[in-house]
């Protein structure tokens, strides 16, 4: 049973969904002004593990991300982040485009990111200048219950109306000290300095705004989130994940506007994913230590390696970023590689008679570790322990010619890597020249079987080349045969003779 580690309540939570079978997972994503760097990719990577793992575990997942193009202040680390310079506005001006123009690179720089790190591309992507009339009505809802007030055409949420407020962070109206005298106040329009914006009157000149009951303006960050979740997934949600530079204010602003609209608990579980530190460091671009995905592939690493030094730390754990800690996380990485290809080439050359082997490895065994690691709050340090030590036992069989079902061995290793997110590329197989001239389907399926998991990009037109291929070999047509061999490479293979076979080999 997944127990999960829950911010709410600062504990670990066996896991029920709210409607059986399904779970509504809601992750804060990007402010499209500007690359996301390594830390952002960390924070990202924990929705797609937990969304992968309840997968693995039979789950329907409905997941969303938000894109947010509006909003987000510049001074967001002042008190509720109500002042300043909105993010893309700024950044729209700089570079002379317009907002829409800046989003849209962004925004499509964000997903190739996420692409390459083979997190799993979200159920929707809303964004928030799509989603004001959803704003505007919630709003309109928290004026009428009293919890929200408007002055001068911006619109503020009162904290003090909320008694609830800060149960998420523990940051409540007694620890700030509010509700009991008027100071500092960081909008001159607010009652009280902790109150956050839902609506903000425009200037004049101002690139993004709409009109509203109250101004022409534009929506505060908080209030975004609370409209794109409840239109996508409803009043009360499963999960709710995001970096823990979001607990406060984001996180506690959108619980207390969400439920005070709603009359109900919103969010059953809240998953936070530590900061990430360079060289025991904070990253910042004035120390040179703010990396961007571009920056470790210069370096000469893939987006694998990045995503195994990920999971070699708790994403409750504050992890720290070398560039020693990723050579090692390559050299984990090529290691399982060089399982997987050996495991591959081995189960191709014995396919014929691998239903009836009985296997020297527990599979079993390793399956129940590497479930109640990821059962015990997604313990992936503790998953690649179990993955390494079941790569060491097959090695071990496999070294001294024993019996196991290769086939078995793939799928469990294959079903781990794929809860973990890992892509592994085998650059070459060794192919028995009579598997290139099966005709028999139920053989055909089982080398389908074994081919098609592998992450080569074999496809159905390669394999078909290949059988003409051999048959233009077997009846000496040279020319034919190295006609076949030049259409191959341009699907991206190279096909080499060797003895008993054929290599296959990608360019």
């Amino acid at each position: 049973m997944l127990k999960i580690y829950n911010t709410f309540t600062n504990k670990k939570e066996e896991f029920k969904s709210i409607n059986a079978g399904k779970v509504g997972m809601y992750t804060c994503g990007p402010t499209v002004y500007d690359y996301i760097h390594i830390g952002n990719i960390r924070s990202y990577t924990t929705p797609d593990i937990l969304r992968r793992y309840l997968l693995y575990l039979g789950y329907e997942v409905k997941h969303i991300k938000n894109i947010t193009d509006v909003g987000h202040l510049t001074e967001d680390d002042i008190v509720q982040g109500d002042s300043g310079e909105d993010k893309l506005v700024k950044k729209s001006l700089k570079e002379k485009k317009s907002p829409e123009e800046i989003a849209n690179f962004y925004e499509e720089y964000f997903k190739e990111t996420e692409k390459e790190m083979n997190i799993l591309p979200a159920n929707y992507f809303p964004r928030a200048t799509a989603h004001i009339p959803q704003m505007i009505k919630i709003i309109e809802s928290l004026i009428e219950k009293g919890f929200a007030y408007e002055k001068n055409g911006n619109v503020f949420f009162n904290i003090c109306k909320f008694s609830e407020y800060g149960k998420l962070s523990g940051n409540t109206l007694e620890n700030l000290n509010v509700c009991k005298r008027f100071d500092g106040e960081e909008h001159e329009d607010k009652k009280n300095q902790w109150d956050f914006a839902l609506w903000l009157k425009a200037p004049k000149n101002h690139l993004m705004q709409w009109q509203s009951p109250w101004s022409v303006g534009y929506p505060g960050w908080h209030i975004e989130c609370s409209a794109m979740s409840t239109e996508y997934l409803g009043e009360q949600i499963d999960f709710h994940t995001g970096g823990e530079d979001n607990i406060f204010p984001h996180h506690e602003a959108e619980i207390a506007q969400t439920e005070c609209h709603t009359g109900k608990k919103w969010v059953n579980y809240w998953i936070h994913t530590r900061y990430l530190l360079v060289d025991s460091e904070k990253m910042a671009k004035s120390k040179g230590n703010f990396y961007k995905f571009e920056d470790v592939k210069e370096k000469g690493f893939s987006a694998m390696d990045l995503r195994m030094l990920i999971l070699s730390s708790h994403y409750r754990s504050q992890m720290n970023f070398s560039w020693e800690s990723l050579t090692q996380a390559q050299k984990n990485r090529k290691t399982l590689e060089n399982f997987f290809a050996r495991i591959t080439n081995s189960a191709i050359h014995n396919f014929n008679n691998q239903q009836n082997k009985r296997s020297k490895i527990d599979i079993k065994k390793f399956q129940e570790q590497f479930e109640n690691a990821m059962n015990d709050d997604l313990n992936t340090p503790l998953v690649l322990s179990v993955i390494f030590d079941f790569v060491k036992n097959v090695n071990s069989v496999l070294d001294k010619n024993e019996n196991t079902n290769l086939t078995e061995v793939k799928s469990f290793f294959e079903k781990s890597l794929n809860v973990l997110g890992i892509v592994l590329e085998i650059k070459s197989l060794k192919l028995p020249k009579e598997i290139v001239d099966l005709n028999k389907e139920n053989e055909f399926i089982d080398l389908k079987n074994i081919l098609g998991t592998v992450l080569l990009g074999i496809s159905q037109e390669i394999i078909d080349l290949m059988k003409q291929r051999n048959q233009a070999r077997d009846e000496k047509d040279f020319k034919k045969s190295d006609q076949l061999r030049d259409e191959i490479k341009k699907l991206g293979f190279e096909i080499k003779d060797v003895k008993d076979g054929y290599e296959l080999v990608k360019l």
